[in-house]
């Protein structure tokens, strides 16, 4: 009664229905409380099982508006196999406008696989390692920069699984419509959501699709197109579900996150003036941005310089710094070729 979690969703049902996963843990306003994550189910015969998720961390807000639409739309007339919907994967997270929980400071996409007997964020990522991503084919998590990040609009997926399925997570990379999308190079042990999925045995999918605490129409409807030509991919559904047809986009650029050199660091206390804008193409040694000292009125302005060549895919919204805070970053380009001979 007092640790693990547990709900009463039938996996097996027709239809569609609502249920919450349970996680009891005292606080001091309440000694039975139970944190309450909001599920969706919609089930019609056998066809592709598929999980959509967002609210890993709570203030990612493009996910998290497009899959309560999505919630009140889908039909399962509208569906073939399974969707399940989980909106706000870290519900104390979202309800605090905050990345981590405010119940355990738990960061939700650093906590598998998790812990039954943990803390309420452990607890959530040892169920959907455990319970939920194996009863999937694909988990499609959906994120963005933050409040303290702008990002540019794109998909993501870890380079996991045996190479038939880094094929397979490519192709609906592809599929989601985005200009761009970046391998990242976590391991097979990494504590995320996609690694957690390769685990289960399900193919990952991710994405990141704006920023700063809030949403836009541009980030939205890419949200919308995304989750709409993932399932139309899939065969999940016959039409789009959150917006009209999408139109032929352009090959979409592969990028590759795989260093710490692709990110400049605070070191000290300052404050950051960036010189370019997200999707710009720069070098090795092109002016990342400025760091100034307000304290003192008589120091020069750091210029800081990009450590390696890329596209430049997100940058901190705050100007005020901390020593560790991720100033800027660029990933490299690369192309299928060579994406696809790294995963043999």
């Amino acid at each position: 009664m007092h640790t693990g979690v547990y709900h009463s969703l039938d996996f097996a049902a027709e239809g569609k229905s609502t249920d919450f996963l349970s996680i009891p843990f005292s606080v001091d306003r309440s000694p039975y409380f139970q944190v309450k994550v909001p599920m969706v189910r919609i089930k019609r015969g056998t066809g592709p099982r598929v999980l959509l998720m967002a609210g890993n961390h709570g203030d990612e807000y493009e996910g998290e508006f497009s899959l309560m639409r999505l919630i009140r739309r889908l039909e399962p007339d509208m569906v073939k196999g399974e969707i399940t919907i989980l909106p706000l994967a870290n519900t104390p997270a979202v309800m605090a406008a905050r990345r981590r929980s405010p119940l355990d400071d738990g960061n939700l996409n650093r906590a598998f696989p998790g812990d039954l007997a943990g803390s309420p964020t452990f607890r959530i990522a040892y169920f959907l390692e455990r319970e939920l991503f194996p009863r999937h084919d694909v988990i499609f998590d959906l994120h963005s920069g933050g409040t303290t990040m702008a990002h540019l609009p794109c998909a993501l997926i870890e380079r996991q699984g045996p190479p038939d399925r880094f094929a397979r997570a490519l192709d609906l990379m592809k599929a989601t419509g985005l200009g761009h999308g970046f391998i990242a190079e976590n391991g097979a042990t990494a504590p995320t959501s996609m690694a957690a999925a390769a685990r289960a045995g399900a193919i990952g999918l991710s994405g990141e699709f704006g920023g700063g605490g809030t949403v836009t129409p541009a980030t939205m409807a890419a949200t919308s197109r995304a989750i709409d030509n993932v399932l139309l991919a899939l065969g999940a559904v016959d039409e789009p579900v959150l917006g009209a047809p999408s139109v032929d986009a352009a090959p979409m650029q592969l990028l590759a996150l795989d260093s710490h050199e692709q990110s400049i660091f605070a070191t000290r206390r300052g404050w950051f003036e960036p010189a370019v804008a997200l999707g710009v193409r720069v070098q090795k040694g092109d002016v990342a941005g400025w760091y100034h000292d307000l304290s003192r009125v008589d120091a020069t302005e750091e210029t800081l310089r990009f450590h390696e060549a890329g596209i430049v895919i997100a940058r901190r919204l705050p100007a005020d710094s901390q020593a560790g805070d991720c100033l800027i970053q660029v990933a490299r380009p690369v192309d299928d070729r060579t994406v696809l001979t790294q995963a043999l």
